[in-house]
């Protein structure tokens, strides 16, 4: 079985994947098919030389000012369980504490639900809230840091 195409119609289509950056072609017409493809090949930059370009964009970045882990702070009061935390004993009633608020030890910040059971989560210290770092309804890990106290 030949096959014969239009040699023009051909060069047509190489043209037009030239042109368009297009990798492969495939047109089927009649029961006859035909796939151009072109070779697309890959330029290699030494390592040193890649680097040399890279240098400069990479100086002209800020450096990204490391976060302190709270989970680190020694202030820091950790989930003992896994649960949904509530800063507050029902959705109206004001919040147990609040930014900048003294707290005591032993003082309840945070309620803990789990398994229909609300837990009451204390201050390990005494001293300022500074950072409250969950949100009331929001699931909560072991282990997990709830809020600043310093």
């Amino acid at each position: 079985m030949s096959l014969s195409f239009d040699p023009d119609a051909l060069r047509a289509l190489a043209e037009l994947l030239n042109s368009t950056g297009l990798s492969e072609i495939e047109l089927e017409e009649g029961g006859r098919k035909l796939r151009l493809a072109r070779v697309i090949q890959q330029v290699s930059v030494p390592v040193a030389a890649a680097a040399a370009m890279a240098a400069p964009v990479a100086a002209l970045a800020p450096e990204p000012a490391a976060k302190p882990d709270p989970a680190k702070h020694p202030g820091a009061v950790k989930s003992p369980m896994v649960g949904v935390a509530y800063l507050s004993s029902e959705p109206s009633a004001p919040p147990y504490v609040t930014i900048g608020q003294t707290v005591v030890p032993g003082q309840t910040v945070l309620l803990i639900e789990a398994m229909k059971t609300f837990n009451q989560i204390k201050a390990t210290r005494a001293g300022k809230v500074t950072q409250i770092l969950v949100k009331a309804g929001a699931p909560v890990e072991y282990d997990e840091p709830l809020l600043i106290i310093e």
